[in-house]
């Protein structure tokens, strides 16, 4: 596992972690059932506080991709099916906003489409 925190960087030192973890799971460079290092391990390895490892593995936890088996540690996720699961609900509940809201069909697609491109870029 690499990982590297640039603490004159923009985002957020948990941020960073959570991102290149994330990263580096989808990328299958962490497979599924690896197990991480420990919240104070990994905070020792990288200068950082262990409230920072823990707040990046909470969001990781939350988001599907990575799984706590209480003292057994903390291990990377199946995420691809929870993945999908949380886009559905998203947008879903996107769609049910943009109809309460009195938006056809089109101008929910195009706001969608400006959201998306805002994330990952102008190809998208």
């Amino acid at each position: 596992m690499r990982l590297r925190i640039d603490t004159a960087g923009g985002d957020a030192p948990y941020e960073q972690l959570r991102a290149q973890i994330a990263d580096q799971v989808r990328d299958g460079e962490l497979p599924v059932g690896y197990k991480l290092p420990t919240v104070r391990g990994l905070a020792a390895d990288l200068g950082l506080a262990a409230n920072t490892v823990a707040k990046a593995y909470r969001v990781l936890e939350t988001d599907g991709v990575i799984e706590t088996r209480g003292r057994n540690g903390t291990f990377v996720a199946s995420a691809g099916d929870a993945a999908a699961h949380e886009a559905a609900l998203a947008a879903a509940a996107f769609a049910q906003r943009a109809h309460r809201l009195g938006l056809n069909e089109a101008a929910a697609r195009e706001a969608a489409h400006e959201a998306l491109r805002a994330v990952y870029g102008p190809g998208a």
